[in-house]
C-alpha cells in the first residue's frame, strides 16, 4: 500500500469520525459526503465524477469556509483541463469567501503569469508580421 492510498485511508477514518462525533445537520453531513466523493474520484483523475460530486456538495453546503474548498477543488480540476477562465472563475469564487487561500492566489497568479507568456508570444509574431508586411511596402 503506497503512502497515497494509505493517507486517504486516514483520511476518510478520521472525516467519518468527526461526522458521527461532531453535532451536524443531515444536509451538512451529505454535502461533505459529496465533497468527500469528489476528492476520491479527483485523485482516481475521475474528473467529471469529481465535478458531478463537487457540484452537489455546493447545492447543499451553507458554511461559506467549506464552500471555498470545494470551489477551489473545482478551480483545480478546471486547470488540470486547461479551462483556464473557468480555473479562475471558481479561484476567485474561492477566494470571495475564504481571503485565507494562498494555494487559490497562488493558481490565480500562475494562470495569468501563463497568460500573459502566451499574450507575449502571440504580440511578437504579430510584430514580425506587420515587419515583414511593412519590408514589402518599402
Amino acid at each position: 500500500m503506497g503512502v497515497r492510498n494509505f493517507i486517504d485511508r486516514v483520511f476518510t477514518v478520521i472525516s467519518d469520525l468527526i461526522l458521527k462525533l461532531l453535532p451536524a445537520s443531515k444536509q451538512e453531513k451529505q454535502a461533505f459526503a459529496y465533497y468527500k466523493a469528489g476528492m476520491a474520484a479527483q485523485a482516481e483523475g475521475d474528473y467529471a465524477e469529481a465535478l458531478e460530486n463537487y457540484y452537489e456538495s455546493l447545492y447543499l453546503d451553507e458554511d461559506q469556509y467549506d464552500r471555498s474548498y470545494t470551489l477551489y477543488n473545482i478551480g483545480l480540476i478546471y486547470g488540470k483541463n486547461e479551462n483556464y477562465p473557468r480555473a479562475l472563475e471558481y479561484y476567485h469564487q474561492a477566494v470571495s469567501l475564504n481571503s485565507n487561500l494562498p494555494q487559490a492566489l497562488n493558481n490565480i497568479a500562475a494562470i495569468y503569469h501563463r497568460q500573459g507568456l502566451l499574450a507575449l508570444e502571440m504580440a511578437s509574431q504579430d510584430y514580425d508580421s506587420a515587419m515583414e508586411i511593412s519590408e514589402e511596402y518599402e
